[in-house]
């Protein structure tokens, strides 16, 4: 058959040669401006990676048709082989592992609705649906903990061990607590990497061996160890951003709890409270301009389909993924205690599209978030106990919130081993 006339009298090959070559030579032009543009747009060599890790390391999960770790310390990349870690298996348990986190949400909105019918019309039909509503709700969260427990073993297993292994003879620590920058990618970055382990009190767990945090990429991790921490001060202030009641959704008991506790170890007077109607997304916004630290306590929301739908639920809408993103801020600490912010989107599982991690994008170098949603009381706990732990002297010092955010888990953990999704769920990010 014969060939129509090529478009604008050449190949689509050759447009497409002619293209690159004027890429590359616009590339080389920037680069040859001044010293400070000699790497625009080049991949980031793995020494300036290699320094954000400190006495740490970072450890990048590749998942393919052969995985590997690649731990990065401040001297050596170290290839690691994980040869019983498939691509397969991690689809299918991560897969099973939202089904379990959808149902068990499921049922948590019904048992809401039921009790907010039976409250209208108190007759026995609508208590008996809401007692059936709470049965259900402890069957899915009974089948949730079944589930997780084996999937932190198989990723002890799997992964971190392997990884520990290495390390013990690479760079042994020097206190016996690892420092590790976890970064995984595809579907394994659902999975609680920080919480992989035989919880059987063997000490076989990356909670009982390390001081655990995520980052997006090391190259966000160096661009938050780029310059050292600013001392506090007693003019510092706390942001506190606390929505109770939103429509559609439960109210969240704990939020007046948090607050009340948050005055009472940080101090009434340096505190920013946006609560209630005053908590909307131009005032919080602003006020996150203004403050080195900020604490959520309110619902979070990430649809794993549709990633511009995720955001914090404050009295006037969504503060969206999208709007903290675009923020720039020069921030040292963020707790989110809200549901699924550190949760991420299925279509982009290699994109760090989280609301945890769109607020250190922004300029907040460290942020605690949860994988999944949380019940009051184990958000207060948590709560109390990081904040107790980083307050020395009278002041805040955020530098010790990978650390602290570990005890608190690990007391949690030891409190109740095998209910893994009370105590589970918590991730530090940054440094």
């Amino acid at each position: 058959m014969a060939r129509g006339p090529e478009p604008h009298g050449g190949s689509t090959r050759d447009q497409r040669i002619a293209l690159a070559h004027e890429w590359e030579e616009l590339v080389g032009r920037v680069r040859r401006l001044a010293p400070r543009f000699a790497t625009f747009l080049a991949p980031p060599r793995w020494q300036d990676l290699a320094t954000a890790a400190g006495d740490g390391t970072g450890v990048l999960i590749n998942v393919a048709r052969e995985c590997h770790a690649l731990l990065v310390t401040s001297s050596r990349v170290t290839a690691v082989p994980l040869p019983d870690l498939s691509a397969a298996e991690v689809h299918d348990r991560t897969a099973k592992h939202l089904a379990g986190l959808h149902t068990t949400d499921a049922a948590a909105q019904l048992v809401y609705h039921t009790r907010q019918r039976a409250q209208v019309r108190k007759v026995y039909a609508t208590y008996q649906a809401h007692h059936a509503a709470k049965v259900e709700m402890g069957k899915a969260q009974v089948e949730l903990d079944r589930t997780l427990l084996p999937d932190l073993a198989w990723l002890w297993d799997t992964v971190a061990e392997p990884v520990l292994r290495a390390l013990d003879r690479t760079n042994p620590a020097s206190d016996g607590r690892h420092r590790i920058w976890w970064c995984p990618t595809g579907w394994l970055s659902f999975l609680p990497l920080h919480a992989a382990g035989h919880h059987d009190g063997s000490g076989r767990s990356v909670l009982d061996r390390t001081v655990s945090s995520y980052v997006p990429t090391l190259r966000a991790l160096t661009r938050a160890t780029r310059s050292p921490d600013p001392e506090p001060t007693d003019t510092d202030r706390l942001l506190v951003v606390a929505v109770q009641e939103v429509a559609d959704m439960p109210p969240l008991p704990q939020v007046a709890e948090e607050v009340r506790l948050l005055r009472e170890q940080v101090g009434a007077e340096r505190l920013t409270v946006l609560e209630g109607p005053d908590a909307t997304r131009e005032a919080v916004l602003s006020q996150l301009a203004t403050h080195r630290w900020a604490h959520f306590s309110c619902h979070g929301r990430q649809n794993p389909f549709d990633p511009s739908l995720g955001g914090l639920l404050l009295s006037d809408g969504t503060l969206s993924i999208g709007e903290l993103s675009r923020g720039s801020y020069r921030g040292d600490f963020a707790f989110l205690s809200a549901c699924m912010t550190a949760s991420g989107v299925l279509d982009l599982s290699d994109e760090a599209i989280t609301i945890g991690a769109a607020l250190h994008y922004s300029g907040f170098r460290r942020v605690v978030a949860a994988l999944w949603s949380i019940d009051a009381e184990t958000a207060t706990e948590l709560t109390r106990d990081v904040f107790r732990s980083l307050m020395q002297d009278g002041l805040f010092r955020p530098q010790r919130s990978a650390a602290a955010v570990t005890g608190a888990t690990v007391r949690l953990r030891n409190q109740s081993p095998e209910h893994p999704s009370r105590w589970a769920a918590f991730t530090h990010i940054g440094p």
